[in-house]
């Protein structure tokens, strides 16, 4: 029986990365005197490390090798990100980041249906408090009983752990949980915790492997697929994804695990 829904943040409650933490990084960079650049192609390159600190240091390893190391590269690291996070809760304040279709209507009515909702992402506390408060107003961060987010585990997603600690403090198993991700290290992440997961892909992430995912659809108010050819879908009518709807994927995944 369905009574927890989980959510990711990042390009699942919002789209974030491209318009958001992207050119909050960039901000952070010039910030502190630095030449670096993440443009969109090359972040696209980096998302596929989770947790920002960690895409820092994977960015300097990687791309920056041939230069020295700056001094203190720990403490600059943390900075860094630090920084970002100011530039981008500045953006959400200005109200540019926007949550995606259906996200808070799926949200009132799992509410009102009183199911249990968590969060579970590697972003960091501040951020999505931040975000529910821009878009959703300031009691919204009420609304979930658990919020499981950046360090508060050691291993990141596509590790488990971020979804086995929030279904520890709600006291709830698997089975009764679905969870909403958008990318391949997410599902990962969430089929790892054993969570029947559905999928909802953004421009970043369309063209990663799903295999696992209960259902994989354009966004809450359309379930249609992400791969359709549009001309032929574009006056097929919207479908949105209801609560019923989220009780009859997790019972039919159920049975065919």
């Amino acid at each position: 029986m369905l009574t927890t829904l989980i959510f990711d943040v990042d390009g699942t409650l919002a789209d974030t990365e491209r318009d958001g933490h992207r050119p909050s990084f960039n901000a952070a960079f010039r910030q502190f005197g630095l030449d670096w650049e993440w443009d969109i192609p090359l972040y696209g390159e980096l998302l596929s490390v989770t947790g920002g600190k960690e895409r820092i240091c994977y960015y300097v390893e990687h791309y920056r090798a041939h230069l020295p190391t700056p001094d203190n590269f720990e403490n600059l690291v943390a900075a860094l990100h630090r920084a970002k996070t100011e530039h981008y809760t500045a953006l959400l304040q200005r109200g540019e980041i926007p949550l995606l279709p259906g996200v808070e209507r799926i949200l009132k009515e799992a509410r009102q249906a009183g199911l249990n909702l968590a969060i579970a992402t590697t972003t960091t506390p501040q951020n999505v408090t931040a975000l529910l408060e821009a878009t959703l107003g300031p009691e919204s961060l009420r609304w979930f009983k658990v919020v499981a987010a950046g360090d508060i585990v050691p291993a990141k997603k596509p590790a488990p752990d971020i979804y086995l600690w929030a279904m520890d403090r709600l006291g709830v198993t698997a089975s009764e949980c679905l969870a909403f991700e958008d990318s391949e290290n997410g599902l990962r992440s969430a089929l790892g915790a054993g969570l029947t997961t559905l999928i909802t892909p953004n421009d970043y992430t369309l063209r990663q492997d799903f295999s696992g995912a209960a259902a994989l659809i354009n966004n809450l108010d359309d379930i249609s697929s992400p791969y359709s050819d549009s001309e032929k879908t574009m006056f097929t009518p919207r479908v949105p994804v209801t609560i019923d709807f989220c009780r009859n994927l997790l019972n039919k995944y159920r049975e065919n695990c």
